[in-house]
């Protein structure tokens, strides 16, 4: 029956310690060694071996044993501890550091880093011993050199401000506070920004708490975007932070932070606030840093990003296009709005693009896409009448008026109207005004139309003319035919009337007020049914309605009630006589 892999090391350990009693040292060896034989992946085997040795003084044999059990077994974490502990207690300090060397070359776990990092810090002590300030400073500078970012710690930097707060080097101390607190994630350093909020409170200036202030609230917005890296404000506060603080690479590192966050979801609300911050960036680049070419990949980059077959964003596309203008790349800008008007048209893209490039093929596409704009109509028939075409404007405003559906159709209209007017086209306003009244009968039309027949046109130079007199009777004949085709309006159109129509001298005056004061009409208070959504009689209700004296032929109940007033009016004056 064989015995167990255990039993068996047992056993070997046994006969080694007995030759070791028996101060046969050769022996002791010799069975360890043909242990090692049998199975050398037995660590507690190798540990047994070089304990021996040390025992007895027998160092290099103890080294020796050292060595092939970390390289035959480098995965052992216990061997190297053991290993280095041996050179630690020997003062072998540089030893000791050369094997920390070796283990990291296998990438140990984060607790071997640890100790590597204690043994610098335990060579720095012992330096500061003996008084050697400046090899101290060395074994901390190396060991930042050395360690690399990964294996730093707070514990390290700790120890090592305090180090240069011992000898009186204040600044070294903040510099390596600041250092650490860039490097070390802040999750980790809540000791650190403690212990650098007390030096800088016993040691420091009024900058020097400002910065302390600022590392605070860096701090916070740290642990903010670190607990909910979705909320967007919270970046655009830190980003806000480190622009006041001035350190671009800074502001950069934060920025490139903040738009590696994704919106949750492809829809429009999730990206709203999140395409601000590629905009934000943009604008840090050019303005602040004042690198075109870094402001120019991030357009890129945020254009690259939106999904533009679902939703788009026309500020993104010109913006991006306006940059390239002001770098005097006017065919950059041209190939980025082709883009946005093929990719994903909208109207504030059309209109921007139309805008940089004043172009009539650009309007025509634009108003192909969406005919019932009216502002672009406006500014297309703009275009063509700041370039002298007056039939190419008349054309665009005629085609204009004719479409079957249009957003904002009173504006179109009056835009049309002036136009005619400042060429000085008075028969076609006319006949303008009178399609328009076919269409609407608004008092605000009649009342337009009265105004322009009320002010004189300017005349080319030379031509004579009773400009007024013409004027005057026109006035006249429109109002007419408003009052008739207004009746709730009547009133204030001729209250106008009379403004606009009155003769200069004294007594011409009068007689025509009082003409017209003939044809203004009553206003009377009258009754009429309130039904309700069945169409049932649910009583009366009073409203008032203005009468003309040429209707008053045609109603003659309006006599009646015309006498019963007489009456009434009669009877109360008779009545205060009594």
């Amino acid at each position: 029956m064989r015995c167990s892999s255990t039993s068996q090391h047992a056993i070997w350990n046994k006969y080694a310690i007995w030759e070791e009693q028996q101060k046969d040292f050769r022996r002791a060896r010799s069975v360890f060694e043909r242990a090692l034989d049998v199975t050398y992946t037995n660590p507690s085997l190798w540990t047994k071996y070089a304990e021996m040795e040390m025992r007895h003084r027998f160092i290099n044999h103890a080294r020796n044993v050292w060595d092939r059990a970390v390289t035959l077994l480098p995965r052992v974490d216990q061997l190297w501890y053991k290993y280095i502990h041996m050179e630690e207690m020997l003062g072998n300090v540089a030893g000791a550091r050369q094997i920390f060397e070796r283990w990291m070359r296998f990438e140990p776990d984060h607790m071997c880093w640890m100790a590597y990092i204690k043994s610098w810090i335990r060579y720095a002590k012992f330096e500061m011993q003996n008084g050697k300030v400046g090899l101290a400073r060395q074994c901390y500078e190396r060991a930042v050199e050395e360690l690399g970012e990964d294996a730093q710690t707070e514990e390290f930097f700790i120890k090592f401000a305090e180090f240069e707060e011992m000898v009186k080097e204040y600044e070294r101390c903040r510099a390596i506070y600041k250092y650490a607190l860039d490097h070390i994630p802040k999750n980790q350093a809540a000791s650190l920004y403690t212990r650098f909020v007390a030096f800088e409170k016993q040691h420091g200036d009024r900058e020097g708490i400002e910065d302390v202030v600022v590392s605070k609230r860096r701090f916070q917005y740290e642990e903010e975007v670190r607990k909910n890296p979705l909320n967007y404000d919270n970046w655009f506060d830190y980003i806000k932070l480190e622009e006041d603080a001035g350190d671009v690479d800074r502001v950069r590192e934060v920025y490139e932070r903040a738009v590696a966050n994704l919106p949750p979801a492809n829809e429009k609300r999730y990206w709203q606030r999140y395409i601000y911050l590629w905009i934000k960036y943009a604008i840090f680049e050019e303005l602040d840093a004042g690198d075109v070419g870094r402001a120019r990949e991030v357009y890129r980059a945020a254009l690259k990003l939106v999904p533009h077959h679902i939703f788009t964003f026309s500020k993104l596309w010109v913006l991006a296009a306006n940059l390239e203008i002001r770098a005097k790349r006017v065919d950059a800008a041209r190939r980025i709005m082709g883009m946005a008007v093929g990719m994903a048209p909208k109207d504030k893209t059309f209109k921007s693009y139309i805008e940089m490039e004043l172009c009539r093929t650009l309007y025509e596409k634009y108003l192909e896409w969406q005919p019932a704009n009216c502002h672009g109509w406006t500014k297309f028939a703009d275009l063509e009448k700041s370039l002298g075409e007056v039939q190419r404007t008349r054309g665009i405003y005629e085609l204009a008026i004719s479409q079957p559906v249009l957003d904002m159709p009173e504006a179109l209209w009056k835009a049309y109207i002036d136009f005619e007017i400042s060429v000085r086209q008075r028969q076609r306003t006319r006949i303008l005004y009178e399609r328009l009244l076919d269409r609407t009968k608004h008092v605000k039309v009649w009342l337009s139309y009265a105004s322009f027949e009320a002010s004189p046109l300017p005349r080319p130079e030379g031509e004579e003319g009773d400009q007024q007199q013409e004027v005057a009777q026109a006035a006249e004949e429109e109002e007419e035919e408003a009052c008739l085709g207004t009746r709730g309006g009547g009133s204030k159109i001729r209250g106008i009337w009379l403004e606009i129509s009155h003769p200069a001298p004294a007594q011409e005056r009068e007689e025509a007020v009082a003409a017209v004061a003939k044809k203004m009409p009553k206003r009377v208070k009258r009754k009429r049914p309130v039904r309700t959504e069945e169409g049932l009689e649910a009583g009366m209700e009073e409203y008032w309605d203005y009468i003309f004296p040429e209707e008053a032929g045609a109603a003659p109940h309006l006599k009646l009630l015309e006498l019963a007033y007489k009456h009434k009016r009669q009877k109360m004056d008779t009545g205060g006589l009594q």
